[in-house]
């Protein structure tokens, strides 16, 4: 399978529609609606200074995307660095345990990397796929357990 990943840009967000359409052909769990208000969300983030820090590849198969992955960069007086945040991968189910995620999270550490990025951050899938995808990737580790804060 011919894998060939791209950074994510204002013109491809057709692309990422048809996608998460095609997610949801595959699987019915996902928490937000495709409407209006959404397409004029995501394309208001390639031009609002708050989302610099946001980085996203895509992974194409013969011309449609077919897996995603999505980071931001979080600076830290704490230790006084600067890590990456994993907020999303996901891959159609037709096309997973084919090197799909493996590329994507290669393409985002290569550029973290290159960036002076040392650590990425990620809370977890709980389902047993996710956590087996987790477990393989290269240089990792598994700790603590993660929440979820609503700001209301």
């Amino acid at each position: 399978m011919d894998i060939r990943i791209e950074p994510f840009t204002k013109n491809k967000i057709i692309d990422v529609v048809t996608f998460e359409k095609r997610l949801r052909e595959e699987e019915d769990v996902w928490g937000w609606e495709i409407d209006d208000a959404y397409l004029s969300s995501v394309e208001a983030s390639f031009s609002d200074r708050r989302f610099i820090s946001s980085l996203s590849f895509l992974a194409y198969v013969d011309g449609a995307v077919v897996g995603r992955i999505d980071c931001d960069l979080i600076a830290s007086r704490f230790d006084g660095t600067l890590k990456a945040y994993l907020d999303w991968i996901c891959v159609l189910k037709s096309y997973r345990h084919n090197g799909v995620a493996q590329a994507l999270m290669r393409a985002l550490t290569n550029k973290l990397k290159a960036d002076g990025i040392t650590s990425l951050v990620a809370l977890t899938a709980s389902n047993d796929e996710a956590q087996r995808f987790y477990k393989a990737v290269e240089n990792s580790s598994m700790h603590d357990i993660g929440i979820w804060i609503d700001i209301k």
